[in-house]
């Protein structure tokens, strides 16, 4: 621990913060090769690089599936060299103390455990603000709730609904900070707060926590600081850009246990966040719309690719979370968790199976990525187990639980 009070990883990844881009590869496979402070040392040319850890370098990107240059990472320095004597870590973790932050780090006891699913591309850090000191919950009590900018009356409603009835429930709602639905998912997130839910909301940026973007929302993102959490990858002062709103998307995926939404254009980025969360196995729910409404023609589209779940109200949403756990220790549903025991492939084909309606065993192989033989066997196993159901019509589906 520094004298500042900061540990040398959060010193060093601070400072990694601001001099390496989000999900930039080979920032992110030199620190977990040599750790923060070595790879802080490396980035900024004050130190070089041996020969075996930059073998260890390579395989952590080839075991990501990348494959790059032996150079790859000597040209990485020399495009961070511009960027070094701008760094101040401690003024940036001053700010962000200052605003009543703290700085979440891979080794804080904090740092919340569902970023790792993202492998190399899990943050460096986390800049967070908030008035209360809480802790970012486990991603079965997150529920990330986006859409569109341009959302309409119809929009609002169902956001409102949905997001209001999910923190009622004990669940927190994360989303952008942006304009439309994630306004209104904040703003009925932060109006059913209470003292026995601390945390009702969260909102991901893509620019420092300091900051306030857009101008617009200035008043309802200080709310968010005051009775929520306030979350970014980037260090104060940073501004936002297209390709941090896109990374960005992916800790709103990564933090919640079902990505909901509920208007989006066919080119929407909420679909690149829908996309993230379905590509961690996170569940996703669309919420249907008229066909004749530009603003629903993403929903629709995540509908028929079979990338979302229907949903059209809160209870629908926190079906597909599982059980919740409560701050007590305590359950609503006191049964084993539903993973528990299970096979990779029953695991799957238990994602593969449709909560609503049936599908047969030929869609449940293609989604699932199995045999047919091995989708009969598994749903022997999963229907003894009380996982799965045959429907009337011959298909499969979820057992209500």
């Amino acid at each position: 621990m520094s004298s500042s009070g900061w540990s040398e990883e959060q010193v060093a990844r601070a400072a990694l913060a601001r001099l390496i881009e989000p999900s930039n590869n080979v920032g992110l496979a030199l620190v977990a090769a040599a750790g923060p402070a070595e790879a802080f040392q490396i980035a900024t040319g004050a130190a070089t690089c041996s020969a075996r850890l930059h073998r260890t370098f390579l395989e952590v990107l080839a075991a990501n599936g990348h494959t790059m240059r032996a150079d790859a990472l000597a040209q990485a320095v020399d495009g961070w060299r511009a960027r070094v004597d701008t760094l101040a870590p401690l003024r940036d973790l001053e700010t962000v103390r200052r605003f009543g932050g703290t700085l979440l780090t891979p080794e804080s006891d904090w740092w919340p455990s569902a970023l790792a699913d993202l492998q190399l591309q899990e943050p460096l850090c986390l800049w967070v603000r908030g008035e209360n000191a809480v802790a970012i919950p486990p991603s079965n009590r997150v529920v990330a709730v986006v859409g569109s900018r341009d959302s309409t009356n119809y929009g609002h409603q169902l956001t409102g609904e949905i997001a209001g009835g999910l923190v009622a429930r004990g669940y927190t709602v994360v989303s952008g900070g942006a304009y439309g639905i994630d306004a209104h998912a904040h703003r009925a997130a932060l109006g059913r707060a209470s003292e026995n839910h601390p945390l009702p909301t969260m909102g991901v940026l893509a620019c420092g926590v300091d900051r306030y973007y857009p101008a617009g929302n200035e008043g309802l993102q200080r709310e968010i600081a005051a009775k929520g959490l306030l979350i970014s990858e980037v260090p104060p002062g940073s501004s936002p850009s297209r390709y941090r709103f896109l990374q960005r998307n992916r800790l709103i995926a990564a933090l919640s246990s079902v990505t909901v939404v509920v208007e989006a254009r066919w080119r929407s980025g909420a679909l690149n966040t829908a996309h993230h969360a379905a590509g961690l196995g996170r569940a996703v729910g669309a919420v249907p719309g008229s066909v004749l409404s530009a603003n629903s023609a993403g929903c629709h589209r995540l509908l028929r690719d079979g990338s979302a779940i229907c949903v059209t109200d809160a209870a629908e949403v926190a079906e597909l979370t599982g059980p919740l756990i409560l701050e007590s220790g305590q359950k609503h549903d006191e049964r084993p968790a539903i993973h528990d025991g299970l096979t990779v492939e029953d695991l799957l084909l238990l994602d593969a199976l449709p909560v609503r309606v049936s599908s047969s065993v030929d869609k449940l192989a293609v989604v699932a990525g199995l045999s047919v033989p091995g989708v009969l066997a598994g749903l022997g196993r999963l229907e003894t187990d009380g996982l799965a159901q045959r429907a009337d019509d011959g298909g499969w589906r979820k057992r209500r639980r």
